[in-house]
C-alpha cells in the first residue's frame, strides 16, 4: 500500500511539473507577443521578453535585496564595488603656493636643513646649510602646499586645458587693444594735420574715420564668425561621408590645377590618369626656377629623397652582410651607422692614398693651383673699342715663342713672311721676295705690280696657245671628283653584270629543272600503265637527293591545279 502511494505521488507531481512547465513557456510566449505584460525584477523595471535565457537568468550565488531569488538583470550590469573613481575633472594642481604663517621657531619632525614640515632633510630641495635650522632657528623655509593625489579617467588624462586660466591670456588681449587704439591716434593724429594743412577735407575726414572705424567692427565680427565655425570647415583633400563613416583621402585638392591642364601640347609629358601621376616636365623649354611644378621625378631627386634613397640601399646591404638595421624600424640607429660608415671610408681612402703616395711619391703633382691661376683670371681692368684698340687699363701681354718676334732689319717696316704671293714669302712694306735684302718701299711695289702684269699677258698669251692645242689642265680636286665618278660607274656596271649574270644561271636552271620534271612526269605515267605485278622494284620510290630552289620552283609550275577549268588541256599544245 505505502509503494503505491508513493508512486501515485511521485506521478501526480510529474504532472504538476510538466503543467508547470506548459504554462511557463505560454506565458513566455504571450510577453514575447505582447498580450501578457513584461516580467518586473526587483527596482520595478521591465525586463525585456525576447532576452536569451543563458542572459537573463542569474548565477546560483547572486541573491535579491531580501536573500531571494528573484527575476533581475542587475547582475549584467556594471558593479557598483568594482567601479573605478576618478577625480573631479575641473580639480587641477596649484602651483606656487605657501600653507599658512612661517614659523618662527624649530618644530620637532620639521626638516633639519630648512625647518619646512613638509619633507624631511633627504628630500630637501634647498642647498645644504653649514648649520642647519634644527640647530640655528633662523631662516625657517615656509611649508609647501601639499598636492592632491589626483586620478583622472582616458579623456581627462588627455585634457590640454586642464588647468589653464582664462585670466592670464587677458594681458593679450590687453596689449593687442592697446596697439590698435594707439594706431587709431596716430591715424586720427595724421589726418588732422592734412586737414590743417589743406589737403583735405573736414568731410573727408570724417568718412574716413567712420569707415576705418567700422572697417574695425567688421575684423571682429568676421573672426568671432571664424571662430564659431572652424569645426563644421572640412579639411583640404578630405571627404567624409556621415552615413558610411568612412573618410576618404583624395590625391588632389580641388583648388589646384590638374596637372594635364598645365601644357595642352599633346607631344608634352605624358600624364598617367590610373595614377595621376607626370613624370617628366611638362614646361621643356623653361627654366626650373619659373615653373611651378617640374614633374613627379623633379621631386623624387630634390631635398633628402636622395639621401634616403642612400640610406635604403646602405641598410640593405648592412642586412645581406649580419648587421641587424632597418630604414622604416631605426631610423636613428641607420642614420648614426651610415654617418660612421661614410667616416671610416673617407679615412680608409686617405690612408690608402697617404701610403701610395709615401712609397712611390708625387704629392707634389697633386698640389694642383687655384682655379683662378688655372683659368688665367685677374683683377685687371682693360678696355676695347669697336676696333680691337685699348682705351682703358694695360693690354694682356701676348704670349711669345722661342724665336725673335717684330724685329725689323734693313730699313724695312714688315718682318719677313708678312706677303705672300704665288706660293713666295716676303716683305709687306716693298713686296720684295728676296729675304735680308734692302726696303725699297713704294717704289718696289710698283716694279713688283708691273712684273706681275707682264706674266700674266704672258700667262694668258701661252693658256690661249695650250687652249687651241689641247684643254687646260684640271686641278686635283676636280680630277679627284671625276676620278670618284668612274669608279661608282664602275661598280654599278659590275653590280649589274653580276645581277645579269645571276639571272641568266637562275633562268638556265630553271629551263634544265622543267625539262627533268617533265621527264620524272612522263616515266611517272608510263610506270602507271604498266601493270603492278611488271613494274620494276622501286620504281615509285622518291629521290632522296636535296631539293634545289629551281626543283622546287619547276614543281610548282608543272603542279596541276584540280580546281582550273583547263587543267585537262595542259600538256595537248
Amino acid at each position: 500500500m505505502d509503494s503505491e502511494q508513493t508512486t501515485e505521488e511521485q506521478s501526480e507531481q510529474k504532472i504538476s511539473k510538466r503543467e508547470d512547465w506548459k504554462k511557463k513557456k505560454e506565458l513566455e510566449e504571450a510577453r514575447k507577443a505582447g498580450t501578457a505584460p513584461a516580467e518586473v525584477d526587483e527596482e520595478g523595471k521591465d525586463i525585456n521578453p525576447h532576452i536569451p535565457q543563458y542572459i537573463a537568468s542569474a548565477p546560483w550565488y547572486y541573491y535579491g535585496r531580501d536573500g531571494e531569488k528573484l527575476p533581475t538583470l542587475k547582475h549584467q550590469r556594471p558593479q557598483p564595488e568594482k567601479q573605478l573613481s576618478f577625480s573631479d575633472p575641473d580639480k587641477w594642481f596649484k602651483r606656487g603656493v605657501k600653507t599658512g604663517p612661517v614659523a618662527t621657531k624649530f618644530r620637532k619632525g620639521a626638516c633639519a636643513n630648512c625647518g619646512s614640515m613638509t619633507h624631511k632633510k633627504k628630500d630637501c630641495f634647498e642647498r645644504p646649510r653649514k648649520v642647519g635650522a634644527k640647530f640655528t632657528g633662523d631662516k625657517i623655509a615656509p611649508d609647501e602646499h601639499m598636492q592632491p593625489d589626483l586620478s583622472f579617467d582616458y579623456d581627462g588624462k588627455r585634457d590640454r586645458w586642464n588647468g589653464f586660466n582664462p585670466e592670464e591670456y587677458q594681458a593679450v588681449i590687453d596689449e593687442y587693444s592697446k596697439v590698435e587704439m594707439a594706431k587709431r591716434q596716430l591715424k586720427e593724429q595724421k589726418m588732422t594735420e592734412d586737414l590743417l594743412a589743406g589737403r583735405i577735407s573736414q568731410d573727408r575726414r570724417d568718412e574716413d574715420l567712420e569707415e576705418d572705424s567700422m572697417r574695425r567692427e567688421g575684423d571682429s565680427d568676421e573672426e568671432d564668425d571664424e571662430d564659431k565655425y572652424a569645426d563644421n570647415i572640412d579639411m583640404a583633400g578630405q571627404k567624409f561621408d556621415s552615413k558610411r563613416r568612412i573618410t576618404v583621402r583624395n590625391l588632389r585638392i580641388r583648388e589646384d590645377t590638374a596637372k594635364y591642364l598645365l601644357n595642352l601640347d599633346p607631344n608634352s609629358a605624358y600624364y598617367d590618369p590610373k595614377t595621376r601621376s607626370m613624370r617628366e616636365n611638362p614646361y621643356k623649354n623653361k627654366h626650373l626656377e619659373e615653373v611651378s611644378y617640374a614633374g613627379d621625378n623633379f621631386v623624387r631627386q630634390t631635398g633628402d629623397t636622395v639621401k634616403m634613397a642612400q640610406e635604403q640601399l646602405f641598410a640593405w646591404e648592412a642586412s645581406g652582410k649580419g648587421t641587424d638595421v632597418h630604414l622604416q624600424a631605426d631610423p636613428t640607429k641607420l642614420e648614426l651607422l651610415h654617418k660612421e660608415f661614410k667616416v671610416k671610408k673617407d679615412d680608409y681612402k686617405q690612408n690608402q692614398k697617404g701610403s701610395i703616395l709615401e712609397k712611390y711619391g708625387g704629392a707634389e703633382h697633386l698640389e694642383a693651383p687655384p682655379k683662378q691661376l688655372l683659368l688665367a683670371q685677374t683683377e685687371d681692368y682693360v678696355e676695347y673699342s669697336r676696333h680691337g684698340t685699348v682705351l682703358k687699363g694695360q693690354e694682356k701681354a701676348v704670349t711669345k715663342s722661342k724665336y725673335e718676334e717684330d724685329v725689323l732689319i734693313n730699313n724695312h717696316t714688315a718682318i719677313w713672311g708678312s706677303y705672300w704671293r704665288d706660293g713666295r714669302w716676303g716683305y709687306r712694306c716693298c713686296h720684295s721676295f728676296v729675304k735680308m735684302s734692302y726696303c725699297t718701299g713704294e717704289a718696289g711695289k710698283q716694279v713688283a705690280r708691273m712684273e706681275m702684269a707682264d706674266m700674266e699677258l704672258r700667262n694668258f698669251g701661252e693658256d690661249q696657245e695650250e687652249e687651241d692645242e689641247e684643254e687646260a689642265p684640271k686641278s686635283l680636286l676636280e680630277q679627284h671628283q671625276e676620278e670618284l665618278k668612274k669608279n661608282k660607274k664602275k661598280k654599278k656596271k659590275e653590280r649589274l653584270d653580276a645581277e645579269e649574270k645571276e639571272k641568266r644561271d637562275k633562268e638556265k636552271k630553271l629551263k634544265k629543272a622543267l625539262k627533268a620534271e617533265e621527264e620524272r612526269d612522263r616515266s611517272y605515267q608510263e610506270i602507271m600503265k604498266l601493270d603492278e605485278r611488271k613494274r620494276p622494284y622501286n620504281s615509285l620510290a622518291a629521290d632522296s637527293h636535296e631539293v634545289t630552289e629551281e626543283e622546287l620552283e619547276a614543281f610548282r609550275i608543272k603542279r596541276a591545279n584540280y580546281d582550273d577549268p583547263m587543267k585537262n588541256m595542259l600538256g595537248n599544245n
